[in-house]
């Protein structure tokens, strides 16, 4: 994957915590700075943490599959792209029935908008990311790009409330982001 596509495929996973920001701004209602950091770090953290579990998972056996990788891991980004257009046509409202200010909710929080991560660890040991040197890079870009987009998701939640998340469409860009990804890799793999 080129640096591009890591940065877009960062962007496409941090949909999720953004939109997740954007409500619990929502509810804080103004700048709280200790859980606004505590959200966007943890957010950040787990959004880099997953993929590193999921690309040591799937390292072990990525040489049993080589010749169908290409379409193991676009499987996988489609199917994790897919999911997010469908959900981004739900109409939750904006009630939210959460406290972004506990700890141990922001912590499930974390883990629900990081198991996308998780998927895309794999893809990338399927694509020949080997080296755990050569990890580093994208799983720091994924959990930089998460931690600045929840901080930004939290500041629109309270200044523009929930107007901005129903206009943003987050969940919608992210999806077609992973899923355009998805498509690159097959193409590149089956005729290049």
């Amino acid at each position: 994957m080129t640096g591009l596509e890591i940065w877009l495929l960062a962007v496409g996973l941090a949909m999720d915590c953004f939109a997740v920001s954007i409500a619990s701004g929502i509810i804080l209602k103004r700048v709280r700075l200790r859980p606004m950091l505590v959200m966007s770090i943890s957010f950040g953290s787990f959004q880099a943490l997953m993929p590193l579990l999921g690309w040591i998972g799937a390292s072990f056996f990525s040489h049993l599959i080589e010749s169908i990788d290409h379409w193991i891991a676009f499987s996988i980004l489609a199917f994790l792209g897919g999911r997010m257009i469908m959900e981004s046509f739900k109409d939750e409202g904006c009630k939210h029935e959460y406290d972004p200010t506990s700890l141990k909710v922001v912590l499930a929080l974390a883990v629900a908008t990081s198991i996308d991560a998780l998927a895309v660890g794999v893809s990338f040991a399927l694509l020949g990311i080997k080296q755990f040197s050569a990890i580093l890079s994208p799983i720091g870009i994924i959990g930089f790009v998460s931690f600045a987009l929840s901080m930004v998701g939290l500041m629109f939640g309270i200044r523009f409330g929930c107007g901005i998340a129903r206009k943003l469409r987050a969940e919608l860009w992210g999806g077609i982001i992973l899923v355009i990804i998805g498509t690159k890799i097959l193409i590149e793999h089956l005729f290049f």
